[in-house]
């Protein structure tokens, strides 16, 4: 059954200025304050994109195709936020998001397959990038223990966990545990056995203008865990490693997570991290290079907080960067730099509806005319399981 379309028109939301914008550059220090024209954000619409209701879908990515096509990635065919059932799935539109095909599932190992992201290089190579965790062992054992006291599992769900926990031995769903990248070399037709990257992060590498692939992520099974970066230089057939992130003065680079790129002009490259230390928890940090990325200096904050973000270059050269805010307004937001990430704009208000912290991990697309497409994960009131949400929208000044 196809869901009903969840269509909410949301009047402009307009940024804060004059005094209350002086007061919140001041608090938030020199790395955000007013830029020369404030834009706004104008959202002609929000509506439920997901095909498959049965299913919990978390954590996705859309990427604009050379030909116009949009290719949207998700951790789909799931029962909740941890679960051993995550797939990796594809959606295709041909019309700017107007409609979505028929999910296909690209990558189903026999973990749990979580965040998705997807990359068109250059050569109009397809990359998708997904992790396998163990994290649902602890609720099933759980489970098995408070089998027939109040509350326990139907035995429908519990057999199924088990069996899907025991189609691998031990050691088998160790050796399973990686950062993995598919790619497809026919437009999403066919796509490769899986393979390691050196790193993950939720939305994937970019492109750089000279033809490089670089990935900015983190080790996650490896006694360093390691936060940096990776490069290809071969289309994305192999990773090497580039250079670690520093932590910054206090911090624990272990609680630094969720990484996404951009090359931001000007022979920058920004990062932006998010950051689970006590020193502002849950906020975004940047870090830069001036050097290709073979250096970069020591995250800090840029007043935002909310994650994980997801960073574009737009036509203009100007930045954007979404992130979801769980916290009010739950929601969406973004923030604009005119100075290649030096400073950033106060919040534009994509959505702010939502009903629950179950949601975010946006990730936008801007097409020829200027106008852009968020997509995100969102458990609504009226849904069983996490569904996935997008708006249309556009920023004027």
């Amino acid at each position: 059954m196809v869901p009903p379309n969840f269509s909410i028109v949301t009047s402009r939301r307009r940024f804060i200025h004059g005094a209350g914008l002086a007061t919140t550059a001041a608090v938030l220090g020199a790395h955000v304050r007013a830029q020369s024209a404030a834009p706004r954000a104008v959202v002609e619409d929000v509506r439920t994109i997901s095909l498959q209701p049965q299913y919990y879908h978390g954590w996705p990515t859309v990427t604009r195709r050379r030909n116009g096509d949009l290719a949207l990635v998700v951790s789909g065919g799931r029962q909740g936020h941890i679960c051993p059932f995550g797939r990796v799935e594809m959606m295709v539109s041909r019309d700017q998001g107007a409609t979505w095909h028929w999910p296909q599932v690209i990558l189903d190992s026999p973990s749990d397959d979580r965040d998705a992201g997807i990359l068109e290089t250059a050569k109009g190579t397809l990359l998708a990038t997904t992790f396998t965790s163990l994290a649902y062992e602890r609720l099933l054992l759980d489970a098995e223990k408070k089998q027939g006291q109040p509350g326990a599992w139907p035995e429908e769900r519990l057999r199924a966990w088990q069996l899907a926990y025991t189609r691998f031995n031990a050691e088998e769903r160790k050796a399973n545990l990686g950062e993995w990248m598919i790619r497809s070399n026919d437009g999403g037709i066919t796509w490769s056995a899986r393979y390691p990257t050196i790193v993950n992060s939720p939305h994937g590498p970019i492109q750089l203008s000279d033809g490089r692939l670089l990935y900015a992520g983190k080790q996650l099974w490896t006694p360093e865990k390691r936060v940096g970066v990776c490069v290809s230089n071969d289309d994305g057939t192999a990773w090497q490693w580039l250079a670690e992130i520093p932590a910054r003065a206090g911090d624990s680079v272990a609680q630094y997570h969720e990484l996404h790129a951009v090359e931001a002009g000007e022979g920058r490259l920004l990062v932006h991290i998010r950051n689970e230390n006590k020193n502002g928890h849950g906020e975004t940090l940047q870090t830069e290079s001036t050097d290709g990325g073979k250096t970069w200096s020591e995250p800090h904050s840029i007043g935002v907080w909310g994650l994980p973000s997801f960073l574009n270059r737009l036509h203009d050269g100007r930045l954007l960067m979404t992130y979801g805010h769980r916290r009010a307004p739950l929601g969406n937001q973004a923030r604009v730099s005119t100075d290649a990430g030096r400073t950033w704009s106060e919040p534009l208000i994509i959505y702010g509806d939502g009903p629950s912290g179950d949601l975010g991990y946006p990730s936008t697309v801007e097409f020829d005319d200027g106008s852009l497409l968020t997509v995100w994960y969102e458990h609504l009131k009226e849904s069983p399981y996490a569904v996935l949400r997008q708006a249309r929208w556009k920023i004027t000044t």
